[in-house]
């Protein structure tokens, strides 16, 4: 067994060092990004937002994306039935911004999740003249550059499509909510440079009008859960590029309890197994690694009678997997607070969480893998769904049922 551990443990420090790497390459990445000169490129756009129910500090992120400083843009707002209670925010916002806004009542979902049904309705309605294509969550909060920086990549025709992601700020700090917040922004600093391994985030994506036409992403769209999921498979089948924009980078400003936590997460995992199982895999194994070797390591240096060699290759493990993990984390953040200026203080109230809380999250993808390996069945939104396959999904129940 001890042979055993002596393979794991040099192999999870040499990932933990790998990590680090990515966290220094997160960091310039973000410099070299926001060093470059804006590109003036601000063809009329379409921003089209599924609504749900009411999110945490909606009105303030329905205010902030009509409020976008871009030459000419609308907003497509969608929900599933009239009285929706998001309506009332999305109209007082129209009302205050007097922005060009419609606000669009799609079907009830049969054989797709409720937020693919809205977009395949919403993109209806975009207007002759757009160009260019935004989707956008109702949880995000975007900063009133945030369109001209998404779309402004779009001007290069090898890019397929410009994207950001999210980054949780708590309102009122809880270890769940900070864990929620360790979690999600492991998965933010996979992107980066590299354009043909970046993903789409749907709450903050951008495409022309023509690529998204000439894909046939609307009916792509058809039977599917994930809407991001789905136009990142099409961009990179089609070999286009897809390229992260720093300064869209999204807060979604709200808190968590232990149940949603676990409920996201797991979601998560669930939607990753079913429309990218390779990269699941990799985040079992990954997850599996690091449990099983922090533990194996933990109980070496307890429960061992004497000084000897597995007792130091245990200190040594967890010494430098700490010193990786920590210096990621440290960068990682001074990545976000570069683009996030708005938010510094905030911001700076993450920085012990971030230190420590890396320890945690692996825990937490390990069950999240586990729980995504016994069940395709989801609950979002007020929907039960049953993951079928990548192109086929079932409503199990809703909300209305």
């Amino acid at each position: 067994m001890i042979i055993l551990y002596y393979i794991l443990a040099p192999v999870l420090i040499w990932l933990s060092y790998k990590s680090l790497r990515g966290g220094i390459d997160y960091l310039n990445y973000f410099k070299q990004e926001l060093d470059k000169p804006q590109v003036d490129h601000t063809p009329f756009a379409t921003i089209f937002a599924p609504c749900r129910g009411i999110d945490q500090g909606m009105l303030e992120n329905l205010d902030a994306l009509l409020a976008q400083d871009y030459p000419e843009f609308e907003v497509v707002f969608i929900v599933d039935e009239e009285d929706d209670d998001a309506t009332k925010l999305i109209e007082q916002a129209w009302q205050e911004a007097r922005r060009p806004v419609k606000l669009v009542v799609a079907e009830k979902a049969t054989d797709s999740s409720q937020k693919v049904t809205n977009l395949r309705e919403g993109v209806q309605y975009a207007e002759p003249a757009s160009e260019v294509f935004v989707f956008v969550d109702s949880d995000a909060r975007p900063s009133k550059q945030w369109l001209r920086h998404l779309v402004a990549p779009l001007a290069d025709p090898q890019i397929g499509a410009a994207t950001g992601y999210r980054w949780f700020i708590s309102e009122h700090e809880s270890l769940a909510s900070e864990i929620r917040n360790m979690w999600n922004a492991s998965i933010a600093s996979h992107l980066g440079s590299n354009r043909k391994t970046n993903f789409c985030w749907g709450g903050a994506t951008a495409i022309s009008r023509a690529t998204f036409e000439r894909l046939g992403i609307r009916e792509k769209w058809r039977g599917t859960l994930s809407d991001d999921f789905t136009v990142t498979r099409a961009l990179h089948e089609a070999g286009l590029d897809i390229h992260f924009v720093p300064h869209a980078l999204t807060p979604s400003i709200e808190d968590c309890s232990w149940r949603e936590l676990f409920e996201f997460t797991t979601r998560q995992m669930k939607i990753t197994r079913v429309y990218s199982p390779n990269l699941w895999v990799l985040s079992f194994i990954g997850s599996g690694l690091f449990t099983t070797t922090v533990i194996a390591s933990l109980l070496i240096i307890i429960l061992s009678q004497k000084n000897d060699l597995p007792v130091a290759a245990a200190l040594l493990t967890i010494i430098a997997v700490t010193i990786f993990s920590i210096g990621k984390s440290v960068l990682r953040l001074r990545a976000v607070q570069l683009v996030m200026p708005e938010h510094a203080q905030k911001l700076r109230r993450q920085t012990l969480p971030q230190m420590t809380l890396w320890c945690i999250t692996p825990f937490v993808f390990l069950i999240n893998c586990i729980a995504a390996l016994a069940s395709r069945r989801i609950a979002w939104r007020g929907t039960v769904y049953e993951m079928i396959s990548s192109s086929k999904t079932a409503v199990v129940t809703n909300r209305t049922d």
